[in-house]
């Protein structure tokens, strides 16, 4: 081989790379996304949030059973601090303390209605 024809296959290596760099970089995202979403999706169903998901097709029946409360007692944003308002605070905070504290975080019932507090209320 003379030393022209290695000057021309070393220029047509390098030529021939780049032609593909894209189809590769295009490839490769693809691989990239199909990994993540599969990793995502494992742990959307592993962690519980899929028996959570109303908006799931299988739960048509269950969403129209699903009422919305509009009663929330929540403590104010706005107004003046004094002794009152704070009395009001800690009363809000030590029923919500409460109903979390009664809780077995280990127990079989953790993502039962009535231990997240989406049952329907009774009235």
């Amino acid at each position: 081989m003379s030393e022209d024809d290695l000057s021309t296959v070393k220029t047509q290596v390098p030529g021939a790379w780049a032609q593909h760099k894209l189809m590769v970089m295009i490839a490769g995202s693809i691989v990239i996304a199909m990994f993540l979403v599969g990793v995502a999706m494992a742990l959307y169903a592993s962690s519980g949030a899929a028996q959570l998901d109303l908006s799931r097709p299988g739960y048509v029946s269950v969403r129209k059973q699903a009422t919305r409360s509009d009663q929330f007692d929540s403590f104010s944003a706005t107004g003046e601090i004094d002794k009152a308002s704070l009395d009001q605070f800690r009363k809000l905070y030590d029923e919500q303390a409460k109903k979390v504290s009664g809780i077995d975080s280990f127990g079989g019932n953790v993502m039962s209605d009535e231990s997240l507090s989406i049952d329907a209320p009774t009235e």
